[in-house]
């Protein structure tokens, strides 16, 4: 398989405050790894947040003895989240930051994702599946049948998200299913609050190759606005 990844300011924002990183190759016990994460806070909390959290994890994920993919990530995620918590209780230029993490795994044609947050995980094939499930105040909104599924991506508390590393609250989703072929897309929201799945699905499926796809969708954003950091990663999946 073969990655590709990309992480934009945007048009609006002054600092970026995402990070992503992607390996083809092993991370400590897995076989390979793929991370997009979105920092919140005040002046550069947000990405320090979103920069150490990956850092940190990748390292746990290294020095990790465990076998079970689960086990790792849920590990190395909360001794992360302990270290984040630390840092916003000592430094008050730091408190209260946070970050989202969408992080992934594939062993043969076994996909493992990991959530916490808004940044998500996409499965595209022949179609296009949103794998994970935002930990946000407008998901909550969809899933008790408040409002539709396409009025939350104009939501005005679109933003608002209900876990986070770095806080009381960020105990991880996992996600697991069977994939030979296609792609695997991990983003921000400044990518989704942009485009429609719609329009995500027709340029991660159409035939260019994975820089064109990385670059087209971060393009696309940006021409309808670039309200907030762009970032993603594309895995192609029959590499």
């Amino acid at each position: 398989m073969r990655s590709v990844g990309a992480s934009h300011i945007g048009k609006v924002r002054s600092e970026n405050q995402d990070k992503i990183f992607f390996s083809d190759q092993p991370v400590g016990k897995l076989n390979n790894l793929y991370i997009v994460a979105d920092g919140m806070g005040g002046h550069q909390a947000g990405g320090y947040a979103s920069s150490y959290t990956v850092r940190r994890f990748v390292e746990e994920i290294e020095q990790s003895e465990e076998e079970d993919p689960i086990e790792v990530m849920k590990m190395s995620v909360s001794k992360v989240n302990e270290e984040i918590l630390k840092k916003c209780r000592e430094d008050e230029a730091y408190a209260g930051m946070g970050t989202t993490i969408v992080a992934a795994t594939v062993s043969g044609s076994a996909v493992t994702v990991m959530n916490i947050g808004d940044s998500r995980l996409y499965y595209g094939a022949r179609d296009l599946c949103q794998i994970t499930v935002d930990h946000s105040y407008v998901e909550e909104l969809v899933q008790a049948g408040a409002i539709r599924r396409d009025q939350s991506r104009l939501h005005p508390k679109k933003n608002l998200i209900t876990r986070a590393v770095g806080a009381a609250s960020a105990e991880p989703d996992f996600f697991q299913f069977e994939a030979k072929d296609g792609y695997l897309l991990l983003c921000s929201d400044g990518l989704t609050n942009m485009l429609d799945d719609d329009e995500i699905r027709e340029l991660l499926l159409d035939h260019s190759q994975l820089e064109n796809k990385v670059s087209q969708m971060v393009g696309r954003a940006n021409e309808y606005g670039g309200k907030d950091n762009i970032s993603l990663v594309i895995v192609d999946l029959k590499k």
